[in-house]
């Protein structure tokens, strides 16, 4: 009988610790997670007007800095997902388009797809673009909330599935 129970705790902490092993794997194949938190000096960035943003001025939790142009078919795709992940307490989204300073374009690239909770943001010169060393569009920098990057999204997926939502929270705690 002792034997029983032994082997039923066992089992029992397998199950456990798989369930929460689960929960840390990110649910996407293009979620790349950085072992070490990356830090970097200054996140600057445009707003619409044309002013200046430090991301180091900024409050939140988490931070998904989203590169994406307006002739992105992919880009196109997730950034209805992005759009319903702003009202999640906590995360901060930026959009930011990387194609020259066209507030029209991005305008009605955000009319067409009905975006209301997400502002737009420029990397005109492409200072980002290298310092994160982008490779293809769309891409999404996560941060924490020392903003430093926790994991990188290469590519499109639906930021509104439910299990990114468990697992974004799970690694931003």
């Amino acid at each position: 009988m002792n034997k029983i129970i032994k082997i039923t705790v066992v089992v029992f902490f397998l199950l456990i610790s798989n369930i929460v092993n689960a929960v840390i794997e990110p649910p996407f194949k293009n979620i790349i997670v950085s072992e070490h938190p990356i830090e970097y000096k200054n996140i600057l960035f445009k707003d619409y007007d044309g002013n200046t943003l430090n991301l180091r001025d900024q409050k939140g939790q988490i931070f998904f800095l989203n590169f994406w142009a307006t002739w992105c078919v992919p880009c196109k795709e997730e950034m209805p997902y992005l759009d319903k992940l702003q009202n999640v307490n906590g995360i901060n989204i930026f959009p930011i388009n990387i194609e020259k300073n066209n507030k029209l374009k991005t305008e009605i690239f955000f009319k067409s797809l009905e975006i209301k909770n997400l502002s737009i943001y420029f990397d005109i010169e492409g200072n980002l673009v290298n310092l994160f060393r982008l490779r293809g569009l769309p891409t999404t920098i996560i941060l924490n909330k020392d903003k430093k990057e926790i994991a990188r999204v290469i590519g499109a997926i639906n930021f509104s599935d439910q299990r990114f939502i468990v697992w974004i929270n799970s690694v931003s705690n």
